[in-house]
């Protein structure tokens, strides 16, 4: 991690008042949430038991019953033990928020949460850190510290470059991940492919959308879609200039001109909308979360709108 001159006892600091904010949103019903929705991969043969009344015939082992001469029953156990993989965006664009946080500030809770539940499920956790290159793999492995060493570099990690290339991060998850993991891709998704087509509902061409779709049926994917409302719908403030955080670019708005505001804002809308539409095409489970509401409250929806479907 690239801790440049900040003191080392206040990023202890600021993780350990994450670790304690977020624990409080881990309670018992949150982990009842998450056990329940992400079930282990499969069950594995634990034994060979003799046969009880009201066992279930179809579980007898006929080998050793003939060898035996009286019934016995194979038994099997749940595969609990799940890879959570964090895949999260640090390109420039996350550095921005009107509120109290920015989005980088908002997914580094919200995976707390996520890392700390897994955790608490025994869960091995990993963690993948972009923008348009890969800035910084974890191997997924469990324990308190593990935990603590990934949010710290969620929070404090220092990305070499600001672009965003979320297809060539699916990619090279795809390819160092081989078991099938529970994925969770952070991101603003402000990939320039959907910025230029922003009313195109079907955008099953675009290499966004093929990645995270490619991505899905190796995986267990959730897309969290981080925005925040000044990206979404600009006021009516007169003369601003807007900053692309990613390539530097300014362009001046004049927001008092209602035309050129509701295209604006129709054209961001449109955007999310058309993105939301594909993932819901893909089967893609997706968070919405932004910077002016708490993020607890979508994770939750999420969790019952998953166990709805069980």
């Amino acid at each position: 991690m690239n801790l440049s001159t900040d003191s080392t006892r206040e990023i202890l600091k600021k993780v350990r008042q994450i670790e304690i904010r977020t624990r409080r949103f881990v309670t018992e019903s949150m982990i009842g949430a998450y056990h329940s929705v992400f079930k282990g991969q499969g069950i594995d043969f634990e034994e060979v038991r003799e046969y009880s009344p009201g066992d279930d015939v179809r579980s007898i082992d006929w080998n050793v019953t003939a060898k035996m001469d009286r019934p016995f029953i194979k038994t099997y156990k749940e595969e609990r033990e799940l890879t959570i993989m964090l895949i999260v965006d640090l390109s420039a664009s996350g550095e921005f928020g009107s509120n109290e946080q920015s989005k980088r500030e908002l997914l580094a809770e919200l995976a707390s949460v996520l890392a700390f539940s897994a955790s608490r499920n025994n869960d091995k956790i990993g963690l993948l850190l972009f923008t348009d290159t890969i800035e910084k793999f974890i191997f997924p492995r469990k324990g308190r510290q593990h935990i603590l060493r990934v949010i710290r570099e969620i929070l404090f990690f220092k990305p070499k470059n600001k672009g965003t290339d979320i297809p060539m991060a699916m990619n090279y998850l795809n390819k160092i991940i081989r078991r099938k993991s529970v994925v969770f891709l952070l991101s603003d998704f402000l990939e320039n492919d959907l910025l230029n087509n922003p009313f195109d509902f079907s955008l099953k061409n675009i290499p966004l959308i093929q990645s995270i779709s490619l991505t899905n049926k190796r995986h267990d994917l959730i897309c969290v879609d981080c925005s925040d409302p000044r990206e979404i719908e600009l006021p009516q403030i007169g003369i601003i200039n807007l900053e692309d955080a990613e390539s530097g670019e300014i362009v001046e708005i004049d927001t008092s001109n209602l035309q050129l505001l509701n295209a604006y804002n129709i054209q961001n809308k449109s955007r999310q909308l058309a993105f939301e539409h594909q993932l819901r095409q893909l089967g893609v489970d997706h968070i919405t979360v932004s910077t002016n509401r708490p993020y607890i409250t979508s994770l939750r929806e999420f969790f019952q709108r998953r166990e709805r479907r069980r």
